[in-house]
């Protein structure tokens, strides 16, 4: 076998998952097995015992090069259980759309992975199916309400819940439903959403316990009546059902590291055009069961952080001890011009060229967000060392504590300077977690709120329609709702080709979404669309399947 992610993978000693939720003291009736080396938790446990020390991981603005942030927390939780603390990481869950798409799995990388990562990236515990047969539930009770005599006065162009699949599909993003004949339905615009970018995928995440999740399921906004009152999936009779559905997927994933630490999986919304956090239930499981619990958050620091602090820790009343930034050479070069194909060469001017954007998240991160933070240099074979202490010169400068990362070459191993580095940072100093604006505020003004303090941008375009919408979704009583900014995960604008620091942008909102249940209004900037599409060269083409039952090509 080689050295790639999943021939690695397949080399690895599982410990039976008893083993592993031994480690946590949790007994054979706190989980539910799926096979020998998959569970279930017991959804109720996150009310036992006193919380751990919450590290947040994020990153700076990503690149095609990719940043290894999951390999970073994955080795980041194994060093912290090497260094005698008791670590549990909490990772999303992986979506079909990235695996077979361009960007590839979510279970880590090298010798820092979290296993079984086949099942892992494929199907897992089904959670994904369960959110998209809840989703599709309900469209499939809308439209069969208004078929049946429409006792609600539903307005049909006013419905905004579309079905979804996991796939990135574009031929589905816009399409008209019911045609041929009325026993088909009545035709209407519709379209489809990535499960991950679902509003029932973001309840999940967001849900407290079971109560909090049926409540959130009931105040769905599926559209607007005639005389413009909203309607909720709770007048349309559904919630009860999807909560059904949702049952088994509503407890988080238990599996484990490639070192046979505990690692916690569940729930896994786009940072780019969701909140990109996991579960709720998860992190406050994985706080409860360790002194030490450890989450990313999807994307950079202007996406996932921002929405990690503004919607998450907001709804859940968590916050993180400490963060840490992942950054790479080769990203960093990027940012300061250079092409992909020149990456492997030394270039120490384009780091320093680079280097503004790290630092804007690093600011972000201590500043505007109020955590305490440390960097990480996530090292890669290509790296020389004039490079490295150049990142690593600047960055102390600055006065950010940082260290290099070798997780994906030497696991747990490679991660301990970064281990060490953040137990000094929560044990010196305090987070003060702060968020970027007041529930009271107008939701423009969340907006710009973001755009200026963490973007770094000048002003917010809106159209006339969206404008509208907003006052709708005010007056109907939702204007204290935060704000989920769908945006382009390459840069701090809306624009993907302004690279690096830019600042003095406008940023255009195309759309806004209100997400009752979920509790918060989706605002769509630029070009971003909430069903991607499949790249020239889907890394689909590289997956295969032997006649002994072996995958290949997964990443």
């Amino acid at each position: 076998m080689g050295n790639s992610d999943i021939e690695i993978a397949y080399n690895a000693k599982m410990e039976n998952i008893l083993n592993i939720a031994a480690k946590l003291q949790l007994q054979e009736e706190d989980i539910e097995l799926y096979g020998k080396h998959k569970a279930k938790i017991n959804d109720r446990l996150v009310h036992k015992g006193k919380a751990g020390k919450l590290i947040l991981v994020s990153a700076l603005t990503p690149t095609p090069a990719g940043e290894g942030k999951t390999t970073t927390t994955v080795g980041l939780g194994d060093a912290l259980n090497r260094l005698g603390k008791k670590t549990v990481i909490t990772l999303r869950e992986p979506s079909f759309g990235p695996v077979f798409g361009m960007k590839g799995g979510a279970a880590g990388g090298g010798h820092s992975q979290v296993v079984p990562m086949e099942d892992i990236n494929l199907h897992f515990t089904g959670d994904l199916h369960a959110i998209g047969a809840a989703n599709n539930l309900l469209a499939a009770m809308i439209d069969n309400h208004i078929y049946q005599g429409n006792e609600l006065d539903i307005q049909p162009q006013s419905i905004s819940w579309k079905r979804c699949v996991d796939m990135n599909d574009r031929q589905l993003r816009h399409v008209v439903s019911g045609l041929q004949g009325r026993t088909n339905g009545i035709p209407r615009e519709d379209g489809f959403e990535i499960t991950v970018a679902s509003e029932i995928m973001a309840i999940l995440c967001l849900a407290s316990d079971r109560n909090d999740l049926k409540t959130r399921l009931e105040r769905i906004v599926i559209g607007f009546s005639y005389d413009r009152k909203p309607v909720t999936a709770g007048d349309l009779r559904a919630a009860g059902a999807m909560a059904a559905i949702l049952k088994d997927a509503f407890k988080p994933n238990l599996v484990q590291t490639l070192e046979n630490n505990p690692a916690i999986i569940h729930g896994g919304p786009f940072a780019n055009i969701a909140h990109g956090c996991n579960s709720v239930i998860a992190t406050k499981t994985a706080m409860q069961l360790g002194d030490y619990a450890v989450t990313e958050a999807g994307f950079g620091a202007d996406l996932g952080a921002e929405k990690f602090v503004n919607i998450k820790c907001r709804t859940s009343g968590i916050t993180p001890a400490a963060a840490v930034v992942v950054a790479t050479v080769r990203a960093l070069k990027m940012h300061g011009g250079v092409e992909k194909v020149d990456l492997d060469r030394e270039d120490v001017s384009a780091l320093e060229r680079g280097m503004p954007n790290l630092l804007r998240h690093l600011d972000n991160m201590t500043h505007v967000y109020g955590i305490p933070t440390v960097v990480s240099i996530n090292r890669f074979p290509t790296d020389t060392d004039e490079e490295l202490e150049k990142v690593s010169s600047l960055c102390k400068h600055h006065g950010y504590a940082v260290e290099i990362s070798n997780g994906w070459a030497e696991g747990g191993k490679g991660v301990e300077p970064l281990a060490q580095a953040v137990i000094n940072l929560v044990e010196t100093e305090t987070s003060k977690l702060t968020y970027t604006y007041k529930n009271e505020d107008r939701m423009t003004e969340k907006v710009q709120a973001i755009v200026e303090s963490v973007y770094r941008g000048k002003d917010v375009k809106w159209s006339a329609q969206v404008l509208k919408k907003i006052e709708q979704f005010e007056s109907a009583g939702f204007g204290e709702l935060p704000v989920c900014i769908a945006k382009t995960q390459y840069s701090f604008s809306d624009d993907r080709t302004l690279t690096g620091a830019p600042e003095q942008f406008a940023v255009s909102v195309r759309d806004v979404k209100l997400s009752a249940g979920a509790g918060f209004i989706v605002v769509v900037t630029g070009a971003v669309m909430t069903m991607p599409g499949l790249p020239k060269q889907p890394a689909a083409e590289q997956i295969d399947l032997s006649d002994d039952g072996v995958i290949s090509g997964l990443f």
